[in-house]
């Protein structure tokens, strides 16, 4: 068996979490050498003008981790820290991510290593541009289908498309998702993650028989995610008592009004100052006496040294692997009920799917629409993941992941080896 040991290696955790579920699995060691690394990977270089005439060059990522059920699907990330590493360890999740949700798509990721934030917008268009170029012998609509991630947004996939458009001649809105209503973005998209998250905790509460009108929720992450689920629980009759962004937190133990929070936010640059609530730190949040914790911020926030502090009934992972495999333990022996972010942040995906599926048919949907399918993927995924963990006696994330491998593996198997 897979021995756990804490690990900071974003690609390790996401290798340690496969080991863990394929050796539930007993899969063989043909189809762990074929499913436990990338099977295509591109790194550039490429030079981008500045403003001032300066002309600097930058490295970015595309990582396609698994092509069987169909062409990756994945996100775009601006960020100074992004890694090949992070980058391959986001593809297998998209990976497992789709297959939990059994969507017709393998898993990739790319991205640039800059701070958008240092860059103006026009920087930002000329860096999106000459990135999408060097990225145009991978992706396409029957190949590879970015989409936005952290640092990104829908005029940046707005670039994308024309850029890619350019080159071809004619207009391929299905070669991105996530883009803009007036070409060819899907209802729902926005908030998608979150919508996804909460329609999740909301199976999970009936199951646990919790109300989930008497939660009391703290989020980690107040960018698109974790504001629109506050924004989404608050609306539902929950208390959201404490939120926090890279900069600090704030509690208030009678809740927050999340919208004037946000107002606050983005008039100062941060949550911390707000008037109606006192400040705490990420540390604070996470070891709050709450039902549900939503971690919603960047990887690794949930660790062996901090697990213990964590007293939520319910951890829902709006995050992209906050949790590492070593504190999923002590959660699990905690009793806390785990809800992994292959299953609990697969709206973005799901309603991206949705998109590419209006694109290729030049046929869109209506927001009540799009939510419907949303709640119906989701709800078949919870319980399908459920019963696999009531069937391997095993926690939630696990039982996604042998659920998940076992499609992925399955139809490697059926395809075969070429040549």
């Amino acid at each position: 068996m897979t021995t756990v040991v804490e690990n900071d290696n974003p690609m390790a955790i996401a290798q340690q979490q496969f080991d863990i579920a394929a050796d539930l699995l007993d899969l063989s060691e043909n189809l762990r050498g074929i499913l436990r690394v990338p099977q295509r990977e591109l790194s550039v270089t490429f030079p981008v003008k500045m403003d001032n005439g300066e002309t600097i060059v930058f490295e970015g990522f595309r990582v396609q981790h698994n092509l069987s059920r169909g062409p990756t699907k994945g996100g775009i990330r601006y960020h100074p820290s992004l890694t090949l590493d992070d980058t391959r360890a986001l593809a297998m999740w998209m990976t497992w991510k789709c297959a939990v949700a059994n969507l017709p798509y393998g898993g990739a990721k790319g991205g640039v290593v800059v701070d958008p934030k240092l860059l103006s917008l026009s920087e930002i268009e000329r860096l999106t541009r000459r990135y999408a170029t060097e990225m145009s012998i991978v992706i396409g609509p029957e190949r590879d289908i970015p989409a936005p991630d952290v640092g990104t947004n829908p005029q940046i996939m707005a670039w994308i498309m024309d850029t890619i458009s350019m080159h071809q001649g004619y207009t391929v809105p299905a070669i991105v998702t996530g883009k803009p209503l007036n070409i060819g973005g899907s209802h729902g998209r926005h908030e998608a993650t979150a919508r996804g998250l909460v329609y999740l905790l909301s199976e999970a509460a009936r199951h646990l028989d919790l109300n989930l009108s008497r939660l009391r929720v703290a989020v980690q992450g107040f960018g698109n995610v974790g504001f629109t689920c506050a924004r989404l629980l608050e609306s539902l009759g929950a208390t959201v008592i404490a939120v926090s962004d890279s900069k600090g937190g704030l509690l208030n133990m009678a809740g927050l009004e999340i919208d004037h929070v946000m107002a606050h936010k983005q008039a100062s640059g941060q949550v911390a100052g707000y008037r109606e609530a006192d400040e705490i730190t990420n540390a604070d949040l996470l070891g709050l006496d709450v039902d549900v914790l939503i971690p919603a911020a960047l990887s690794g926030a949930i660790t062996a040294s901090n697990a213990h502090q964590v007293r939520a009934r319910v951890v829902a992972e709006g995050a992209n692997g906050p949790t590492t495999p070593a504190a999923d333990e002590i959660l699990y022996d905690k009793g806390v009920f785990v809800l992994p972010n292959i299953l609990a942040n697969a709206g973005g995906v799901t309603v991206s799917y949705f998109e590419w599926v209006q694109g290729l048919q030049e046929f869109f949907w209506t927001e009540r629409e799009v939510n419907a399918q949303l709640e119906r993927v989701i709800v078949n995924a919870f319980h399908n993941v459920l019963t696999a963990a009531q069937h391997h006696r095993v926690h939630m994330r696990t039982a996604a992941y042998t659920l998940a491998i076992q499609r992925v593996a399955e139809a490697v198997t059926t395809r075969g080896i070429y040549p």
